[in-house]
């Protein structure tokens, strides 16, 4: 990527799983937010693919692989600064002669704490101008919804951490909640399920592996199946088990379920007009967990209204940050204030 010679503007949807850099309507940079650091001194040695690949392959007394945001807002304040100084450098040149203006997104709901140390983040890695903007805002730019007019709309982010449900109109959120029922949370629940059905011990990974490739939110017509390596659970040594699409949907259930009834305490506090504009329009999903087979269907079925998955959904909502920065005026009232 050539360097600007003028100011840059970055959209950066900095997520619990993964970060996303946008620049106009080009997407710059994604990476896992996983960061690797050295224990004794506490220095971040890599961040991104490469630190995720070092889970559970290297010794946890030398090396630690953390997530530094948890739920989506920060947990390791001094690890997401250097990982956004990284990204601003890698971008913008190392010399900073002209510093980017970033608009970082947020999960819905966060505290003005918690808003205030991604804004200060942001500064530390050398943003000029530094705004914040909740996700669903800035997916339902992402994806072009109508959201200007005064006609309700409705979008659904299944992040990694938390999922978010909201519902939009004239530029603003109307209503909205979070649940920390995402990614994470389904593969715990897998996790735990392989331990109780089959006395084995399996890893994030391996639960996330068995998400993605025999996955589902409602039982299949063609059931695939999976082989894994665990750790048995009474003599500590290493078996095989096969698990089947079925399996998945039975552990899955639990945090699904959350998704749900956060969804429809927001439809319950959406005035009535807009619930027949969302009925019209149906709920927009986005988000890596919307990738999940059926989940679609599951929710058309779970909520009496057609739910349908967008055709960008990992990057829609850093797409709408960036997009955000050249309405700014028009959402003044809807950025957040650190």
């Amino acid at each position: 990527m050539p360097f600007s010679l003028t100011t840059r503007e970055l959209g950066i949807d900095l997520g619990t799983i993964n970060t996303v850099v946008a620049e106009g309507r080009q997407i710059l940079l994604e990476e896992p937010t996983v960061a690797a650091i050295v224990v004794e001194e506490q220095k971040l040695v890599e961040w991104g693919q490469t630190a995720k690949d070092m889970y559970g392959r290297v010794p946890e007394e030398e090396i630690e692989v953390v997530r530094p945001l948890k739920n989506g807002v920060i947990a390791e304040y001094e690890i997401t600064e250097i990982i956004l100084s990284d990204i601003v450098k890698k971008l913008c040149g190392p010399m900073l002669i002209f510093h980017p203006t970033l608009m970082l997104t947020v999960p819905y709901g966060v505290t003005s704490v918690e808003s205030r140390a991604v804004h200060e983040a942001g500064l530390g890695a050398g943003g000029r101008d530094v705004m914040l903007i909740q996700q669903p805002l800035a997916a339902a730019l992402g994806i072009d919804l109508p959201i200007g007019t005064p006609s309700g709309n409705m979008i659904l982010c299944l992040g990694g951490g938390t999922s978010q449900a909201a519902v939009l109109a004239m530029n603003t959120i109307i209503s909205a909640g979070t649940t920390r029922a995402g990614g994470l949370s389904m593969d715990e629940a897998i996790v735990t399920y392989v331990r109780r059905k089959y006395g084995l011990i399996i890893g994030q990974p391996t639960a996330e592996q068995l998400k993605i490739r025999i996955g589902a939110a409602l039982q299949q017509e063609e059931s695939q199946a999976m082989e894994i390596q665990g750790q048995d659970q009474v003599s500590g040594l290493p078996r095989p088990v096969t698990l089947s699409t079925a399996d998945i949907v039975d552990a899955l259930q639990g945090p699904l379920h959350e998704i749900v009834e956060n969804t429809k305490r927001v439809l319950e506090k959406t005035p009535p007009e807009l619930i027949s504009d969302i009925i019209d329009r149906g709920v927009a999903l986005c988000g890596g967990s919307s990738l999940l087979r059926g989940i679609d269907k599951y929710m058309t079925k779970a909520l009496g209204i057609p739910a349908y998955r967008v055709d960008n959904p990992y990057t829609c909502t850093a797409e709408g940050a960036v997009k955000a920065l050249r309405m700014r005026e028009v959402l003044r009232r809807s950025l957040l204030r650190a």
